[in-house]
């Protein structure tokens, strides 16, 4: 690993991962991930990807994405990434990313608060799908450098300018590296919830840095929730079960085996329905039916979620399942604009760890995968635009000691040393920032 990096992407998810190539081959890429490189929300991803269809499609879709967000979408945001949603379907289909097809012709599935259908899928492992093929793609690029297990610990700004990151390697040692340009692509915030779907690594360590940094964020109370995940009493994360099930026909049922809501409804419709309903039944979970879906073979359309369900002992071709509602994304983050340029220089952000008003109050289901791709491209194509200079404000910093540095950057270097304690004191302040920003937008 070298001290110095054209640009650094924290994150090899589908974010980091197309901002990667979209990058000249020239340019020499660090790429961190603080898992192991299968260990990112974007291989979680069940449901799909949205689509622009046609051009008769886009009032629609535009109108859904709004609605769902209870219309505090940044309208801009939305037309770009629906209209820049053709061209990165058709890239990920020239990275051998396989959809469903009928006929031989993609096939087109739907999901609640969607009013027509236009979500592409493999299986229901669409996640795992794109971000694999991107990643075996980003393997083979001889400019790019991969580590796993390692961890940002802060940036090295000066000057509102970002200089690069403060890290752990899988050492445990604390390294500085430099970069001309920084790109925060390092997933939601699960990890500080008890119940989520998310990897429990994902700690929303940019928000720490942000709040710490004086970093611009947005709407960090805007935290979405997902209906159906699949109620266990271990003390793990949580299994999701996708929104495509629900809009391929299958009802949700209380203790009495009565419907109590439309399942298609938006996912904080849904979601706080179960929460009542589950408090009028005095019960931990209500239930699950895929018997109602007709026309398909279940076992074929969603051959992991019947996998995993069956490990836990249902099995969803006769039986009944239990689900709760848990922490499913992040809405809010680190404020960026349509080039995922956060308020410090030469640093950017995409994906779930960004807010760039795609999504609003609340995401409409499938918009994620596209919306991380459509935006880590638009970075990608800044930072290739932008004129180099030449390491010029950082240069005669690099290859100084860490104490040296610490100095110059602000950094306090007795908080790194207990990693763990740093991620918990770090969890504690995103969450008090969280309830303050709820409070203030109350």
């Amino acid at each position: 690993m070298k001290n110095k990096y054209d640009v650094i992407i924290v994150g090899t998810g589908v974010a980091g991962c197309f901002t990667a190539l979209h990058l000249p081959s020239d340019m020499d890429i660090l790429m961190i991930t603080k898992g192991g490189l299968e260990e990112s929300d974007s291989f979680l991803a069940q449901g799909g990807i949205c689509v622009l269809k046609g051009d008769d499609d886009y009032d629609s879709f535009f109108e859904d994405t709004m609605k769902a967000g209870h219309y505090e979408n940044s309208v801009e945001s939305v037309d770009f990434m629906i209209r820049e949603s053709q061209t990165v379907i058709n890239e990920l289909i020239e990275y051998g990313v396989e959809f469903e097809k009928n006929s031989g012709k993609l096939a087109f599935t739907r999901e609640g608060a969607h009013s027509t259908n236009r979500i592409l899928y493999h299986d229901d492992i669409t996640g795992e799908e794109i971000t694999s093929k991107l990643l075996s793609h980003v393997k083979e690029k001889k400019n790019i450098t991969i580590m796993t297990h390692t961890t940002m610990l802060d940036v090295l700004c000066k000057n509102q300018n970002c200089d690069g990151i403060l890290m752990t390697d899988p050492s445990g040692s604390i390294i500085p590296v430099f970069a001309e340009n920084v790109m925060w692509a390092c997933g939601g915030i699960g990890g500080i919830y008890n119940n989520s779907t998310n990897f429990s690594h994902l700690t929303g360590d940019a928000l720490a840095i942000s709040l710490k940094r004086n970093i611009k964020l947005k709407n960090i109370s805007y935290i979405q929730i997902h209906p159906t995940t699949l109620f266990s009493k271990a003390d793990d994360r949580r299994f999701l079960i996708s929104e495509s099930v629900r809009g391929e026909g299958a009802h949700l049922y209380d203790k009495n085996g009565n419907r109590f809501v439309n399942e298609l409804l938006p996912r904080d419709v849904v979601s706080n329905a179960i929460f009542q309903q589950m408090k009028k039944d005095g019960t931990e979970h209500v239930w699950l039916s895929f018997l109602p879906i007709k026309n398909i073979n279940i076992k074929d359309r969603f051959p992991n979620i019947y996998r995993k369900c069956l490990e836990h002992g249902y099995n969803i071709t006769k039986d009944l399942i239990p689900v709760v509602p848990a922490q499913h994304y992040f809405m809010g983050g680190v404020d960026v604009d349509l080039n995922s340029r956060t308020s410090m220089n030469h640093l950017y952000a995409s994906g779930e760890t960004c807010c760039n008003g795609v999504h609003g109050a609340n995401r409409l289901a499938s918009n994620s995968l596209l919306e991380s791709l459509v935006f880590a491209k638009s970075a990608a194509m800044h930072i290739s635009s932008s004129p180099s200079l030449g390491s010029q404000r950082f240069s005669k910093n690099i290859g100084m000691p860490l104490e040296s540095l610490s100095e110059i950057y602000n950094l306090t270097l007795t908080e790194y040393e207990d990693t763990q304690k740093y991620t918990e004191n770090n969890k504690k302040q995103i969450l008090e920032a969280i309830r303050k920003d709820k409070k203030e937008s109350a």
